[in-house]
């Protein structure tokens, strides 16, 4: 009418629906003792959607239950609520004639949307709606918000247009009405799979684009709705809607560290697989997956999968899952039956082709770590990269010229020709735009930097890749880069600033559960309590850093450095000679490996260190001399340095300069192969002699 105006009833916020709760239940049952359990009357008041009448309905039943009783019994909610005023209207006396008395002045176009919106999870927006419902939806949604029954917000986070959903309580009431008529249901439900479906495929690849920060709100906004999807699909035992949506969530799932949920999603869909092939065709019924090991029914006849009409979907979830559960810590590494399996998994997609140069495909030159062997992997990651340049784009080649970069860096020979491809990777990442590409590659700059010694470049690089992180929501990614900067702290000298990265990188990784980071602050921590001298830390710190790196996948360069430090604990606390056996044992493991130079160099230099306390002067000199020609001229970290200036004075004095001069010049021509076998030839003896003479205060 002229003049009129509406003012929005919003439901109560917690408070004064916490207070509205505690009033009525003080007058339903003046001795009732309802704070002792604020969580039970929080969810009550939260899961009635702050609705008065609904309250007071709960409160009203303080006479039989407790709030705990209540809140557990809100599933039903329409059968429990019904002890209301007999003073009052008649469709105010319970909660279902409330909204019964809603639902009877609908016409019917309304109440069949009202039905079908019951699909969703989470709220909805239009285009969802239109591609779920029937009728004139926009009319009619519209008329369900002017009623109370929808409300609507505007979408968060960049996106344009308006989002709805129902209270709880209507979502529970819509939901019944729904089941009323299921062929109606039936259908909603199969429209709102194939809606989720294609919102999924089509974010795939804008989540590595530079729009994917508008793209990860959308899906985040959905989540409820993808789990529904997922749900429903799993129920359907519909391989193909189940797998297309878990691949297309999966690069989501990664970044957005719902790893866990992702790896779950995986393994269910590969199990439903497995059932469907081995069950008779009976679509009346949801195949059973308790039992179902995906991975024996594969290994029992790989041949029967690759001419499975399901083959190309199949082996990219088994990928996604070896990938997730890898990062999670769950695959067994040395079981035999999980080798095999991850060996058939790597082997069918270093073929190559299309599936191969697109994730989750394209990881599969990484999965030599889950299988303990990188022996030819910067082979494989060339084929990788030539496969990704002939069936890829931008984001996929940058990302084999990412694998092969970190790989590179860690590896004997991998820092020639790194500057080109460096450079190239970030031309390319630039070009798609995707901030997790951009931010691994500052990283990957930051690596290369830290294995020349040039710490204030690597700082910079790790605090851009840090930034770009958490722009994109990659936070599982910061401990590990609050690490290295700490870290880089240790390296320079300044040891206050490295405490405080260490610190906060610990904090992170527990936020984030993310085992690799605490076991290397753990490590950190180990060697500067070694560097103080205080030997029992030392050992404690390194004993957790060895069990938190039980629970990861650590690399290779990183269990060289902790069983480097655990060789030097051994020599003070038994003998040099012992601990100089586990050296010899570590340089041979990382050469085996292979690790890179600065990581042999590191190694032998500890060594060096040991042959000093028992005066070993000239093979000390030469050690050193080796480990600086590995570094290729590069600076040594400042503690290290400091200590191996030491020693190489101590030397100086013993030798004179003749002697050490010939010894410095000796070493510099020294390979890994060459001081291995010098070592391995004298540590027996360094042993006897060493547990002859008494520890070392090295």
């Amino acid at each position: 009418m002229p003049g009129e105006s509406v003012r929005p009833v919003e439901p109560l916020l917690p408070d004064p629906a916490h207070r509205l709760f505690l009033e009525r239940a003080v007058a339903a049952h003046p001795d009732a003792d309802v704070g002792h359990d604020p969580a039970a009357v929080d969810e009550i008041c939260r899961r009635l959607d702050g609705l008065p009448l609904a309250i007071e309905l709960a409160a009203a039943r303080l006479r039989m239950l407790t709030p705990r009783q209540i809140a557990d019994r809100l599933d039903d909610r329409f059968r429990l609520l019904t002890s209301g005023s007999r003073t009052v209207l008649p469709r105010q006396q319970t909660l279902r004639a409330v909204v019964d008395w809603s639902w009877d002045l609908l016409d019917e176009a309304e109440r069949t949307v009202l039905r079908e919106v019951s699909v969703f999870a989470g709220g909805w927006d239009l285009d969802a709606a239109e591609a779920v419902c029937t009728g004139p939806v926009a009319e009619i949604v519209g008329a369900l918000v002017d009623k109370s029954l929808v409300v609507a917000t505007p979408c968060r986070r960049g996106i344009s247009g308006m989002r709805y959903r129902m209270l709880e309580t209507i979502h529970e009431y819509a939901a019944e009405r729904a089941a009323e008529t299921p062929e109606l249901r039936a259908t909603a439900e199969r429209r709102h799979r194939a809606w989720v479906r294609a919102l999924v495929e089509e974010a795939d690849p804008l989540l590595r684009s530079a729009d994917q920060l508008r793209w990860i709100g959308r899906l985040e906004s959905d989540l409820d709705n993808i789990r529904a999807a997922l749900h429903r699909s799993l129920v359907a035992a519909d391989e193909p809607e189940l797998g297309a949506i878990v691949l297309a969530m999966g690069w989501f799932w990664w970044l957005r560290n719902f790893r866990r949920e992702g790896a779950t999603w995986a393994d269910q869909a590969l199990r439903l697989g497995a059932a469907l092939d081995t069950r008779s065709r009976d679509s009346s019924r949801t195949p059973r997956l308790d039992g179902v090991d995906h991975v024996e029914a594969y290994l029992a006849d790989p041949g029967a999968e690759r001419d499975h009409p399901s083959h190309r979907p199949r082996m990219r979830l088994r990928v996604l899952d070896l990938f997730l559960r890898a990062e999670l810590g769950q695959v067994p590494l040395k079981d035999e039956r999980t080798q095999e399996y991850a060996r058939g998994v790597r082997t069918s997609m270093a073929r190559g082709g299309p599936d191969a140069a697109r994730f989750p495909g394209i990881i599969w030159p990484l999965m030599a770590f889950v299988l303990g062997n990188t022996e030819g992997i910067r082979d494989d990651m060339e084929r990788s990269l030539a496969n990704c340049r002939e069936h890829g784009g931008d984001w996929e080649i940058g990302a084999a010229l990412l694998f092969g970069v970190h790989v590179a860096v860690d590896s004997p020979g991998g820092m020639d020709g790194v500057d080109e491809t460096l450079a190239e990777l970030r031309t390319v990442a630039r070009r798609t735009g995707d901030r997790w590409m951009l931010a691994q590659v500052s990283s990957a700059g930051g690596e290369t930097a830290m294995a020349r010694s040039r710490f204030d470049e690597a700082r910079s690089e790790f605090e851009d890749a840090m930034r770009l992180a958490v722009e994109v929501g990659a936070y599982v990614e910061t401990p590990f880069l609050i690490a290295r900067l700490g870290e880089i702290a240790y390296y320079v000298g300044d040891r206050a600033q490295a405490l405080a990265a260490l610190d906060e990188a610990t904090a992170a990784a527990d936020r984030y559960a993310v085992p690799d980071s605490r076991a290397f602050v753990l490590l950190m921590r180990s060697q500067m309590a070694f560097d103080d001298r205080d030997f029992v830390q030392a050992r404690e710190l390194h004993g957790a850093a060895r069990v938190e790196m039980e629970r990861g996948t650590p690399p290779a360069q990183f269990l060289a450095a902790l069983n480097g430090l655990d060789a030097l604990l051994t020599a003070v606390e038994t003998s040099p000679g012992h601990g100089l056996r586990k050296l010899v044992d570590t340089l041979r493991e990382a050469a085996a490996a292979p690790c890179s130079e600065v990581v042999l160099a590191t190694l032998a230099e500890r060594a060096a260190g040991v042959f000093s306390d028992i005066d070993d002067h000239a093979r000390a000199v030469r050690l050193l001399a080796a480990g600086s020609h590995w570094r290729q001229g590069h600076p040594r970290p400042l503690p290290y340095s400091r200590e191996f200036d030491r020693i190489e004075a101590t030397a100086l004095s013993h030798l004179g300069r003749r002697a050490y001069d010939s010894e410095r010049r000796t070493g510099a021509t020294l390979t890994p192969e060459d001081v291995l076998r010098e070592l391995t030839e004298v540590s027996a003896t360094a042993t006897a002699t060493a547990t002859g003479s008494g520890s070392s205060s090295h």
